[in-house]
């Protein structure tokens, strides 16, 4: 097959965190990087250096073009990130571009309290294209319990005034979204409709940081009060018609229906998010500082390595997503297609490391089995962990689901929504699979080939999808995984997989491919015949 430049055996990284100031001009005292286990802030120059932008820039660079990435994602973080004042986000914005843009699409935002936030940045934000997520807890109330200057004032007025300044028709373009970190100690509700009057693009509900050292409070011994309080927001939101994009929610959903959940703190989409600190350190997601002291840490810096020293680290390499890094616990659970063991941060203990499942686990079982469960959500059925043939709580033979959609199958044709819902399951079915295939030929020649699939579904979902929609995967992925007595399993047509994706989005790679009678089966679009291994094709 085609053979694109060297590449390396670790996933290319897409997406990274710039740390761009490491303080503070709030004192949450929720906040994992200043109230939590790890305390390396400390040590951390206060403001990136112009040297360190163009080291990190110059080494994401590097890195997309090494791998011909098409796009890079960056997140401008802190600490405050606009304690940098507008003249050193300007400096940090245009050395990013004129190093990265020739080489990949460069996608930036900004996550923010939104206290500094004024017109003049906005400006700047708008004209290198940055779109900007602001925190906020909820209403007064809820927010302030948390979200305080060091003095003990509010910041609610301060962080509405932000969202204010987003909605203007000028700005809109830059507003990301709102950042909420659930306290079951608020009302859901007042929450929800707080959020929702600052009309965001996006809400995004984070479950507190904590561990099975330092457990999330639990009013009144409630069993599930994370995934109480969480249901009845999704329930209004599906009764008001999902007015807003609710990441947990479309996350789970989405992961349910067969496709990616585009988050790290669940399902099992590979992982791999790369930070950059202030002082140039390389580190792991900054959830991990909410581990242990040095969670994060890595030992690398951009001046001396490259982003790919980053993703061979053992590390790095721990913290993908995968059914073979969880726990026997996650990996017998019906529902970890879609919670996928929950953030890896939440899973750690001092006695089991990380081989636990999350602090969370009765929680997003409850969740997921709840809206799964609930009419009118349009999800398809999860995909278990049992696999083919196995038990999936609501699905029957072969991964087709069950209740209402036979019912309507049964009096016709079936509606246009439930044969969407059929076509969805299936390929939920498909993937959860390929899934467990993929962590059977991890380390083995064939591995490359399911790290690319995985790639090119962020980058090119469409040839992705329409790969996986040829006829006979499915039988094929089944007697991989449980093939008939005498049977070999031909795990090495993952490669030929692979290569059909990679043709469909117009990508190179160096790929092992079987080679049988002649012939490179390309699934679904055709075949490659060749007089012997390693010559080119004919036809």
């Amino acid at each position: 097959m085609t053979t694109g430049p060297g590449a390396s055996d670790a996933r290319p990284l897409t997406q990274y965190v710039l740390k761009v100031h490491s303080r503070c001009d709030l004192a949450c005292d929720h906040c994992y990087v200043y109230e939590h286990a790890d305390q390396s802030w400390r040590g951390r120059p206060r403001e990136i250096a112009p040297e360190t932008v163009d080291a990190a820039a110059t080494r994401i660079a590097e890195h997309a073009r090494h791998h011909r990435l098409r796009r890079v994602h960056l997140v401008l973080h802190g600490g405050e990130p606009l304690l940098l004042g507008t003249a050193g986000l300007a400096m940090v914005l245009t050395r990013l571009r004129a190093a990265i843009e020739p080489v990949a699409a460069l996608d930036l935002r900004m996550q923010s309290n939104g206290v500094l936030l004024t017109p003049q940045l906005c400006d700047l934000l708008v004209a290198h294209g940055v779109r900007v997520g602001i925190s906020l807890d909820g209403d007064a109330a809820a927010n302030d319990r948390h979200r305080r200057f060091a003095s003990g004032a509010s910041s609610h007025a301060q962080a509405r005034r932000a969202l204010a300044l987003l909605r203007r028709p000028e700005y809109r373009d830059s507003y990301a979204g709102i950042l909420c970190t659930v306290d079951v100690r608020n009302d859901p509700i007042r929450v929800y409709e707080a959020l929702l009057a600052e009309a965001p693009p996006r809400i995004d509900l984070l479950l507190p940081h904590a561990t099975w050292n330092t457990p999330p409070p639990r009013p009144d011994g409630a069993a599930t009060p994370y995934a109480d309080w969480l249901l009845r927001i999704y329930r209004r939101w599906i009764r008001d018609g999902r007015p807003v994009d609710i990441r947990l929610f479309d996350s789970l959903l989405a992961a349910g229906a067969g496709g990616r959940s585009g988050t790290e703190s669940v399902g099992l989409d590979p992982a791999g998010l790369a930070v950059i600190e202030t002082d140039g350190a390389w580190e792991l997601a900054d959830s991990m500082k909410t581990a242990f002291d040095g969670a994060a840490g890595t030992g690398l810096d951009v001046f001396r390595h490259p982003a790919d020293a980053l993703a061979a680290h053992p590390e790095f390499a721990r913290s993908q997503r995968g059914l073979a890094r969880l726990c026997r616990t996650c990996r017998d659970c019906p529902v970890v297609g879609q919670c996928g063991g929950g953030l890896r941060a939440h899973r750690y203990s001092d006695a089991g490391g990380f081989d636990n499942p999350s602090v969370y686990c009765a929680d997003l079982k409850q969740l997921i089995t709840a809206m799964n469960r609930e009419p009118g959500t349009g999800a398809a059925p999860t995909v278990g962990a049992a696999g083919p043939g196995g038990s999936g709580g609501g699905l029957l033979l072969d991964g087709l689901p069950a209740g209402d959609l036979l019912d309507d199958l049964g009096a016709g044709h079936g509606s246009a929504a439930n044969l969407r819902r059929l076509a969805a399951g299936q390929l939920g079915y498909l993937r959860g699979m390929l899934v467990q295939l993929a962590d059977r030929v991890a380390g083995s020649p064939t591995a490359p080939a399911w790290d690319l699939i995985a790639r090119l579904d962020e980058e090119a979902a469409d040839a992705v999808s329409a790969a996986f929609a040829h006829p006979y995967l499915r039988r094929w992925a089944r007697r991989c995984l449980a093939p008939s007595a005498g049977d070999s399993p031909d795990r090495a047509h993952l490669g030929a997989l692979a290569a059909a994706v990679a043709i469909r989005a117009g990508v190179d790679a160096d790929l092992e491919v079987p080679l049988r009678s002649g012939l490179v089966q390309l699934p679904g679009l055709g075949a490659l015949r060749l007089d012997e291994p390693g010559s080119a094709a004919r036809g």
